[in-house]
């Protein structure tokens, strides 16, 4: 399988962030990115009348929406789409702009 992604150090500066809020941040992104694609698993799945052409009951669909869940987070914390990184980057660069210019 060929991955497919956007060179973020190529389109975003390189910022020099304390590890802590570097985990902060791509804690965030991730979560982000996860929240993202089971939204988009989500609106799948409800287009039609489920996941195998079937009708959803109420235990059916709280399962459903537990298996979605945790298929994004793994998702994205396998890479997702590429988002997170991305998210990432833009979130260390505007807290070190807040910080100098706070200072």
């Amino acid at each position: 399988m060929m991955r497919v992604g956007l060179p973020t150090d190529a389109i975003l500066p390189a910022v020099t962030e304390s590890p802590k809020a570097t985990q902060k941040e791509a804690g965030a992104a991730k979560d982000f990115e996860a929240l993202l694609i089971g939204q988009m698993l989500r609106s799948v799945r409800e287009e039609d009348s489920g996941w195998l052409g079937t009708g959803d009951d109420e235990a059916g669909s709280a399962a459903m929406g537990f298996g979605e869940e945790e298929l994004a987070k793994a998702m994205a914390q396998g890479g997702g789409f590429g988002l997170a990184k991305v998210i990432e980057s833009g979130l260390v660069a505007r807290s070190a702009t807040t910080e100098r210019a706070g200072n």
